[in-house]
Parts: structure tokens; sequence; C-alpha cells
């Protein structure tokens, strides 16, 4: 089974995000495979061991992601891709310069993260999907292929619902479809030495400008007011109840 990873490289959930200037400045902060885009790359490799086949990871992005890459490959990966992204690439650029990318090429599965913990945008693996034409399924728990075709148990907004799409197609990853493991020292050191092939926009022969614009980055001011009530239960409720309808509106 030859399977297709989507990778993004994202902050660090743990990490730090300074703005200036209106602009994040991620120089110095941790940066890491998307949460979600890692379910999908361990998705990939239980898909693998159960079956043979390859695992290809392909991510879009600057010099940086390569370290997305090679933990990728350090996980088991076989092989890795990196597209050059134009300045002001968004999920549609992201998306084109994917499918451009895959074309012409075999893949049964295409695997990636429900969302990028960044934006939140769960834009770029169905926009491909598109593209491809492709079927998908999205937000995954559970994933099962059984010849040419995949059962997919879907998150449903609390519920779980049961589809089936014919191969191949794309299926995106949600929280609890598995626990991806760690690189393995060997595996790490393999990693180091494999190649990651690297290909412009314009090799692509794609003309994609970002449909969308940031026009400002700020950080969230944070005006958190604590109140302590007392007194007798009776008393807090009172207190309670005034304070949530003449300060915070909410009754």
């Amino acid at each position: 089974m030859e399977i297709l990873v989507l990778l993004k490289q994202t902050f660090d959930t743990e990490a730090k995000v300074t703005v200036k200037d209106g602009r994040i400045l991620d120089d110095d902060a941790t940066l890491v495979i998307n949460p979600y885009d890692e379910y999908a790359v361990e998705e990939g490799l239980k898909l693998r061991e159960a079956g043979g086949g390859t695992v290809t990871v392909v991510s879009v992005g600057g010099d940086r992601v390569e370290e997305a890459l090679r933990r990728a490959l350090a996980m088991g990966a076989d092989e890795a891709a990196l597209i050059e992204a134009p300045a002001g690439a968004d999920e549609f650029t992201t998306a084109s310069l994917l499918a451009a990318w895959a074309r012409g090429k075999q893949f049964d599965i295409v695997l990636a993260g429900n969302v990028s913990v960044d934006t939140g945008a769960g834009q770029t693996a169905l926009r491909f999907a598109e593209a491809m034409n492709l079927p998908h399924a999205a937000a995954a728990l559970k994933l099962e292929v059984a010849g040419n075709k995949a059962t997919v148990h879907r998150d449903a907004e609390g519920d779980t619902e049961v589809v089936e799409v014919p191969l191949p197609a794309l299926i995106t990853a949600q929280q609890g479809l598995n626990e991806p493991r760690y690189p393995s020292v060997p595996g790490i050191m393999k990693a180091k030495r494999k190649s990651i092939a690297r290909v412009g926009a314009a090799e692509l022969g794609v003309d994609a400008p970002a449909r969308t614009e940031v026009t400002s980055v700020f950080q969230a001011q944070q005006n958190r007011r604590n109140t302590i009530i007392k007194g007798s239960p009776a008393e807090q409720a009172k207190q309670l109840t005034e304070l949530l309808r003449g300060e915070a509106k909410v009754i």
C-alpha cells in the first residue's frame, strides 16, 4: 500500500508565542509536527506494518520544515518531500502546491490532520482532496482498510458516524485515532542520513496566489479580575448572581 501523509509544522502547544510589530517571532520558538498530523503519520505507519508498502510525508514551507519531516522519518516514514512555499501562501496556495506535486504519483490512501493547532482552519487537506478529485472523510477516530475501501469511524460533534469510502481516498485524523510513537535512537540516526526531496512552486508550474490576507496580528489583552465571594452559601449564591447579572452580563 502506498501511503501519503500531508504534514505541517506548527508551534509547540507549550511554546510562548511572541508578537512584535505585527509579526509572529518564531526564530527561537520550538516548532513541531502539527499534533493532528502526527496522528496521521502514526496511522500511516500502522497501515504499512499491517499490509506493507511505503509511507511518504510531504510538507509545504521553509527550511525549518525539514525538522518536522526528519522527525516523521525518525518515526519510520520511508520518504519525505519539501515544497518551498511562496511568501504569503495560504491554505488555497498550499493545497494547490500539494496537488500539483502529487499528480501523476500513485497513492492508495492520503492521510492528514483534521486541523492545525496554529490556525485551526481545517482547509488544506480537504482542498487537496477536491483538487485531486478524491473522496474524503474527516475527523477519523478509527480507520479500517480492507481491499479497495476504507471504513472510517469519524467524530460527528460528540457522536460517532461510520462511513465507507472507496480507495484512493483522503482521511483526516482526529485526536484519539492512535497514540503516536516516539522515534527510536536508531530511527533518529537513520533519519539524519536520509535525503529530503525539495521542489519549488515554479518547478511545479503552480500559480495560485493566496485568496486570504492576514491584515493584523496581535496578542490578546488579558484583563482578568478575580473576585472572592464570602459569606454563607445563601449569601455567596446571591453575590454570584448579582455579579453574573451586573458585571459579566451573562444572565
